[in-house]
């Protein structure tokens, strides 16, 4: 079982944004992409899971992640890999993201669904 990431990790990472998500203000913390961090004397090893094998931002996303570590005292060098043993899900998303990525308001919102949809595609009745 995989040890919860440090405190300190998740801070410096909290601003770390896949290119997908900056403009909605979502973290690579948030988006639940980091599956741990473990320290050796002052080596970071960080290890992240992707939404998708095919994501074209990944190696954005590795540097951007070893530069804020990097940047973290007692950092002297940082190692980011991507973990393939376990599939990212929606389950890792925080509540914050799952609120920022919901295209329809949550079900018990909406008594009538149809008519709310009817409504949102400019439906004439």
């Amino acid at each position: 079982m995989t040890q919860p990431a440090p405190e300190w990790a998740v801070r410096a990472l909290s601003g770390v944004y896949d290119p997908c998500c900056r403009e909605k203000g979502i973290s690579v913390v948030d988006m639940g992409l980091l599956r741990s961090v473990e320290m050796r004397d002052t080596h970071a090893r960080v290890e992240l899971l992707l939404t998708s094998g095919w994501c074209p931002f990944a190696a954005r996303v590795l540097t951007d992640v070893a530069d804020a570590i990097n940047a973290e005292p007692g950092v002297e060098s940082c190692e980011v890999e991507v973990v393939w043993d376990e599939a990212w899900t929606t389950d890792r998303l925080s509540e914050s993201a799952t609120r920022k990525l919901r295209f329809l308001p949550d079900p018990v919102a909406v008594p009538d669904r149809d008519a709310y949809l009817s409504q949102q595609r400019g439906d004439q009745r």
